[in-house]
């Protein structure tokens, strides 16, 4: 019998979304909610496993880790890439991983939550709904507004027609637009200065890379209107925090609506808790029923697969 660890079930839903007693005969789950506090902790932790179900990037999968992980043969991880796995050291170690599909517009969905509850000040409205208030603040109108957009992949793009919807301009850049998609979208192609100067709304839509990280610094907050709001729900990396936080201390943009972060899950006493202009959600643009459900039935699939010497969705 295979003894699999469940990493990272935060909400617990591994066990209520699959049915444990119809695999007990060929795998022995163990899952872990909370996240390891280090390398030590999760090495000592997962000794005895031989496959470990993990979501992206949250906990680490290092070649130090894996070298200390003597029974390993199988990862299996949500989305189709995770940077979180040193896939040269599982090469050397001749352990398999397979990923899994994922659904792309729940992450569209949570930027316009963010957009939406920035602009009409929802979470000072809720908050002061409980206190007894009506009415404390003044939201802006989406229709005339210019939303610009880095990155107009599979998201950026589905975001870019909503705000249409909305009755937006919207404008885009990114290292590598395809200007015959933004053409077909009705998307303005514009240089990263003059989208960081005239968007009233900016929101990241690129995956994490060396020319990304750190792409948004004081230089960039300078550039923008003070009127600006600034979403994130692609990678926390992308934006210098520690420049984040002083351009919202100093009022030199509107608002930060924010579903990722450089560590993961935030860290209670991190300054951005406490910032009014923050809107801040806990990573959870990808987390629905449906996600979850692809997740852990393929990667159930993909298991199986590799036992039969057969493996699917396999990551190189």
């Amino acid at each position: 019998m295979l003894k699999v660890a469940v990493l990272d079930d935060y909400q617990n839903v591994f066990s209520q979304i699959i049915n444990l007693d119809e695999y007990k005969s060929k795998y022995e789950f163990t899952i872990f909610n909370e996240p390891f506090q280090n390398e030590l902790e999760t090495t000592e932790a997962l000794k005895k496993f031989e496959v470990l179900f993990i979501m992206r990037e949250r906990t680490k999968i290092t070649k130090s880790l894996i070298t200390n992980l003597p029974n390993l043969k199988f990862i299996m991880t949500s989305g189709t890439r995770n940077k979180a796995i040193d896939l040269k050291a599982t090469k050397e170690k001749k352990i398999l991983v397979c990923g899994t599909e994922i659904n792309s517009n729940p992450a569209a969905e949570i930027t316009w939550t963010l957009i939406l509850g920035l602009v009409r000040n929802v979470k000072q409205e809720i908050d002061n709904m409980f206190q007894g208030y009506w009415q404390t603040t003044i939201g802006y109108e989406l229709k005339g507004k210019r939303l610009g957009l880095i990155g107009l992949g599979k998201i950026g793009s589905q975001v870019a027609k909503i705000g249409q919807a909305f009755g937006m301009e919207v404008s885009a850049w990114s290292e590598n637009l395809n200007l015959s998609e933004a053409n077909k979208l009705n998307v303005l192609p514009m240089s990263k200065e003059d989208l960081f100067k005239t968007s009233d709304i900016l929101s990241i839509h690129v995956v994490l890379g060396d020319k990304y990280k750190n792409l948004i610094t004081k230089k960039e907050f300078k550039q923008m209107k003070k009127s600006t709001f600034l979403i994130n729900t692609s990678r926390g990396e992308i934006i210098n925090e520690r420049d984040l936080v002083e351009a919202l201390e100093n009022d030199e943009i509107a608002g930060a609506g924010l579903d990722v972060y450089n560590q993961e899950p935030l860290p209670q006493d991190h300054k951005l808790r406490f910032l009014p202009n923050a809107f801040l959600l806990p990573h959870i643009g990808f987390v629905t029923v449906e996600n979850y459900s692809k997740f852990y039935f393929q990667m159930i699939e993909n298991l199986n697969s590799c036992i039969n010497n057969k493996p699917i969705r396999e990551i190189k």
